[in-house]
């Protein structure tokens, strides 16, 4: 199903439905939950390659930490982006661990994450939202919005470019 057929209370609904679960920008339980299940079903690759799982060190456990993300893709380049802001603990814990992590989906690749020049992320913004109607109720910007809108809010929300490890 498209999310651009859906009516405007079912819309509501699952806005409202992502704003519960993800209460002062971080997940409930039963987001926890599903993230986990979703974590999972990325890493194997049954789902689109877009939807991907990183796994990053815990800053504090120092334990291995997966989430299911949404990479956007853009010119032929890698892009994570939090939705939930600079404060979401993976934002955290890959900033500790200098950019080192793991995304998984269906293979193993060793990757870096660089974090993205604000001037330069409203396009990627837009991509990105594009690809992730789950993240749409977390960025206060329609995906259908100018460029400008994007970089309004820009300096906000953390993108990262993938690279290589090696």
């Amino acid at each position: 199903m498209d999310w651009t057929s859906l009516s405007f209370g079912v819309k509501l609904m699952l806005e409202r439905l992502a704003r519960w679960l993800y209460r002062g920008q971080r997940p409930n339980a039963l987001a926890r939950l599903l993230n986990r299940g979703a974590a999972t079903v990325f890493a194997r690759g049954v789902a689109p390659d877009y939807l991907v799982t990183l796994q990053v060190r815990g800053r504090r456990s120092g334990r291995t930490i997966s989430l299911p993300l949404v990479m956007a893709v853009l010119d032929r380049e890698r892009y994570l982006v939090s939705n939930h802001g600079a404060n979401a603990a993976w934002v955290r814990n890959v900033k500790a661990t200098a950019g080192r992590a793991v995304l998984r989906h269906g293979r193993t690749e060793q990757v870096r994450l660089e974090e993205f020049a604000v001037d330069k992320r409203a396009p990627v913004l837009k991509a990105f939202l594009r690809r992730a109607p789950g993240a749409r109720p977390h960025i206060p910007v329609d995906k259908d919005a100018p460029l400008e809108e994007f970089a309004a809010i820009a300096a906000e929300i953390p993108v990262f470019r993938v690279l290589s490890a090696g």
